[in-house]
């Protein structure tokens, strides 16, 4: 897919507030694919729950087709909150519903119900709300901070990128399956198309289960594309490889900040004394390898990109 950016559309480049609960709910139930998957956390959460998501996800499993195409109404990237996504789903135009719900290959064994949803019918959606929340309590929220976590590092490492580059470095170091080539972002996903933004913009939403971009057109509104964020998963490559260069601990401390963490929260993951957490992250800080801001009486320690390219397969460019 091709997105045609005029120059009313770059400035006009929005980043979605945080992750969208629905759409993550949604994007979870797929299996990832065997190859070319590396998220650490998602092979982890799927570990966890060692199977059974159709069977815990109810009427959301019956909506969410096993791959490609997924239902725009269960986009709503202007809000992130599960309630607030639901209840915007709930009132998308009957049409655009319509129009959704024919595009899923119906799986057998499919209940009829699903065509209630376009129908409007209360019994429908309240069955559908129903099962959404009590997916999401269950299989997802102890894992939401996570990828909030996750999503904060994102946004920090995109707002980097864009300050000492510009709108051009933002877009092209946005994801390998993008690519850009002004004044269009190749997107790598099925089909040929060609998409004109027209001046209303595009609103980026980083996703934590996604595999791979989405794209959403809005006639009325900005266009949406959907991204895999910025995997800061820990792992312990950057420590292995890195150690003999910086020492153990201080590699330690530069790997496990793929996750921005104020002092005391880098000293209790690495079991570390305060001192000595405060310590190494001033040596780093110095470096040009973290950046420290104050949040209250704490201070958030983030990667800055020098520190990403330092940990190599993680260096967002």
């Amino acid at each position: 897919m091709r997105l045609h950016l005029t120059a009313a559309d770059l400035c006009q480049i929005a980043f979605a507030p945080a992750p969208n609960a629905l759409q993550e709910a949604a994007l979870s139930l797929r299996r990832p694919p065997a190859r070319g998957w590396s998220r650490p956390g998602v092979r982890a959460w799927h570990r966890h729950l060692n199977g059974g998501l159709k069977a815990r996800a109810g009427a959301l499993a019956d909506v969410v087709p096993r791959g490609g195409f997924l239902p725009d109404f269960l986009l709503q990237p202007d809000v992130d909150d599960l309630s607030a996504c639901v209840e915007l789903a709930r009132h998308t135009p009957a049409d655009r519903l319509e129009a959704d719900l024919d595009l899923i290959a119906p799986s057998p064994g499919q209940p009829s119900w699903v065509r209630d949803l376009a129908c409007g019918e209360a019994g429908a959606w309240d069955t559908f709300t129903s099962d959404v929340h009590r997916y999401f309590d269950s299989s997802l929220a102890p894992w939401w901070p996570l990828v909030r976590e996750t999503a904060a590092a994102d946004r920090a490492l995109r707002s980097e990128t864009l300050l000492r580059g510009g709108t051009g470095a933002l877009l092209a170091t946005l994801s390998p399956h993008c690519r850009w080539e002004p004044p269009v972002l190749h997107v790598r996903i099925s089909g040929e198309y060609d998409v004109e933004l027209c001046g209303r913009g595009l609103l980026l939403v980083p996703s934590y289960f996604a595999p791979g971009p989405m794209v959403m057109y809005r006639p009325e509104a900005s266009t949406v594309l959907v991204y895999p964020m910025h995997g800061v998963d820990e792992s312990a490559t950057g420590k292995d490889v890195l150690g003999p260069l910086l020492g153990r601990t201080r590699a330690g401390v530069l790997a496990a900040l793929r996750r921005p963490a104020t002092t005391s929260d880098l000293a209790d993951r690495l079991a570390i004394s305060r001192a000595s957490a405060s310590e190494h992250t001033t040596v780093l800080r110095n470096a040009g390898l973290v950046a420290t801001s104050r949040m209250g009486n704490a201070v958030l320690h983030t990667l800055t990109p020098l520190g990403w390219a330092l940990l190599g397969d993680d260096s967002p460019a």
